[in-house]
């Protein structure tokens, strides 16, 4: 940079001491978490027996080399036991965020949120989601997302500037409200 040009800082540049080869963290409600070690449980047990009752009648069939049943299965088993080792990892790297009291007037995990986008006027809800829960197009936006980062720890009445993809957006919190 010579001595001529300016250097441009931008205050908003999120600084992490995370490491490139750790896991970051996946914010989880507990009913979330439950519906996981379900699907978790399911998988190990129905699911597995399935298909290991599928490869056996497969092989069945004759030849291993031709038989495209056997490969189905092997495949669909394949499939099975990565979803199983997604959702262990989901499961061990999850910090599961219980609701707070709303009583507290503070924007927390499990708050619907009413803002006022403070440019346009415009009035919208936001429900503070983990990270699984997340549907932006249905307003369930994720604790960890740059809005829900903004949001969260704030008070009614209280103003916060975020930068979105879409560029740069102020909400003025007008209400906190227990999902």
């Amino acid at each position: 940079m010579t001595h001529d040009e300016e250097e441009i800082v931008d205050d908003e540049i999120e600084i992490t001491n995370a490491r490139e080869d750790e896991q970051e963290k996946l914010y989880i409600s507990p009913s979330q978490r439950e519906k996981m070690l379900k699907e978790l449980e399911r998988l190990k047990t129905k699911e597995r027996l399935r298909i290991a009752e599928r490869i056996k009648e497969a092989k069945g069939f004759g030849d291993l080399s031709e038989n495209a049943e056997y490969e189905e299965a092997k495949k669909e088993q394949a499939f099975i036991e990565g979803t199983i080792m997604d959702l262990e990892r989901q499961l061990e790297h999850s910090v599961v965020v219980e609701p707070g009291d709303t009583g507290t007037g503070e924007v927390h995990m499990g708050c619907k949120v009413k803002v006022k986008d403070v440019e346009t006027g415009q009035e919208r809800w936001f429900t503070i989601v983990g990270n699984l829960e997340a549907d932006p197009t249905e307003g369930r936006i994720s604790i960890d997302s740059p809005v829900g980062r903004a949001l969260v720890g704030k008070h009614k009445q209280e103003t916060v500037a975020v930068r979105i993809p879409k560029g740069r957006v102020s909400y003025k919190i007008l209400s906190i409200e227990k999902e």
